[in-house]
């Protein structure tokens, strides 16, 4: 099988990647570098990621115009992905040896303590959407741990991995660390199989992290899944209508829609919902869609045709569904322009799809109580954010929200230094943060006696 990077501006072929004749070898690469890596020094791990950040933000231009050709994104994007990257990687190595030290626990025994120790290899598989930065954040507090890592990327974006395994053999890692497999997802069972694989970390859709949860159980694998989203973001009357306005466009479309924690579902107290919906509604209108390498392009198209039409189906049915089409334009291949969807609460709880694309759904709520149930209406819960300058109310109404990340007056985003994941049908388990470093590690007690 051939797989191709397409560029999904214009459809052309960029490059093309034979699926390994025998990903086991690869496998079995990796189970003698763990033989050597999880013996290593924490010292000599850090040396060398940081190696990889020293990397990431030297070519960090060079590396992000691979992305825009291959992906789509903008290529200022696409180089924030890159330099996001590289300071993730020196977070971590600030923090891991300390996080990893042994710990010491007083009870009956004469000497007791535990240590987070390494497993082996873990099996990535993970979307296009942030090529680098979806692998990365994973990957670096996992290798630092002492793991190695098995990358299944998105058949599109293997420009992308391929790349990333060159870095880290550039910063100094043996062969067998870091590696790619390039194989489609019918061999996802056989590698989860194998002995040495100890856990699976996915990021995509729920019928797919469903499927390879399915597996995970079946062989009995630590998994984590950060799966989709239908974030709401929630304008109350005493808002600041114009910042809140600001950031739900950023929220809403950068990387063409295409984010897990994009605002999706814009839900605006009756009080104030002209006034957003005309602020809105004019930035909208300001928005540039088209070529990523044009410094004035505010997003995009999205990374494949198949998934184009998609988004375009998914619009005409929430219009057949009684959506009201504000904003809208046709489709041009893989660019759509940015649309803007009035859909009521009914519709809002009905339609459980994704719509990861430039599609923004607004919905009137009557007063604050409202607006919080409306939010809580979704299979889903990944992040949420609530716009309003009471904040002492603010807070409180946070912990109402069901989601795993709540954001007061900012977008929903993910930062190194916060645990960040999802419940119900967004997921579980934890990236980033001190939870990252630890998710794939044993929790080994040690307990001493005369």
């Amino acid at each position: 099988m051939t797989f191709k990077s397409i560029n999904p501006s214009n459809g052309e072929v960029i490059a093309s990647f034979e699926e390994d004749a025998d990903y086991a070898l690869k496998i079995r690469l990796g189970e003698k570098a763990f033989g050597r890596w999880k013996n290593t020094v924490i010292q000599e791990r850090i040396k060398l990621m940081l190696n990889l950040a020293e990397i990431l933000e030297a070519r960090k231009v060079e590396l992000a115009k691979e992305i825009s050709l291959e992906m789509g994104k903008t290529l200022k994007s696409a180089t924030a992905e890159i330099e996001k990257c590289a300071i993730t990687a020196m977070y971590y190595c600030q923090i891991a040896e300390e996080q990893l030290r042994s710990i010491e626990v007083s009870n009956y025994a004469q000497k007791a303590y535990y240590k987070y120790e390494p497993q082996g290899g873990i099996l990535a598989v993970m979307p296009w959407n942030f090529p680098y930065w979806q692998v990365l954040r994973f990957a670096i507090p996992t290798i630092l741990a002492g793991n190695v890592v098995l990358l299944k990327h998105a058949p599109n974006v293997f420009m992308s991995a391929s790349k990333l395994e060159e870095l880290f053999t550039e910063a100094g890692f043996e062969k067998g660390i870091f590696q790619n497999l390039f194989v489609d997802i019918d061999k996802i069972e056989s590698i989860l199989a194998d002995h040495f694989i100890k856990g699976v970390t996915l990021t995509g859709s729920n019928l797919a992290g469903s499927s390879l949860a399915s597996l995970a159980g079946k062989y009995l694998k630590k998994s984590v899944l950060e799966l989709g989203g239908s974030d709401p973001f929630v304008v109350l009357a005493d808002a600041n209508i114009e910042n809140a306005a600001t950031f739900a466009i950023k929220s809403r479309f950068q990387n063409a829609g295409q984010t897990c924690i994009a605002a999706k579902r814009w839900i605006v107290a009756e009080e104030v919902y002209k006034e957003f919906l005309i602020n809105i509604s004019d930035k909208i209108n300001k928005l540039k869609a088209g070529d990523p390498f044009d410094t004035e392009t505010d997003f995009g198209p999205v990374a494949r045709l198949d998934l184009a039409e998609k988004i375009e189906g998914q619009i005409n049915f929430l219009v057949k569904k009684g959506a009201k089409k504000l904003i809208s334009g046709e489709r041009k291949g893989c660019l759509i322009p940015a649309t803007l969807l009035e859909i009521s609460r009914e519709l809002s709880y009905s339609f459980t799809e994704e719509l990861f694309g430039p599609v923004a759904c607004i919905i009137k709520a009557k007063d604050t109580a409202e607006a919080i149930e409306i939010a809580n209406e979704t299979s889903f819960g990944l992040g949420a954010s609530l716009w309003t300058q009471d904040l002492e109310n603010g807070e409180k109404l946070l912990q109402k929200l069901n989601a795993g990340n709540v954001y007061l007056n900012s977008m929903v985003k993910s930062d190194a230094s916060m645990p960040f994941g999802g419940i119900n049908q967004s997921g579980y388990g934890r990236e980033l943060g001190v939870y990252g470093l630890l998710e794939f590690c044993n929790v080994k007690s040690y307990i001493l006696e005369k």
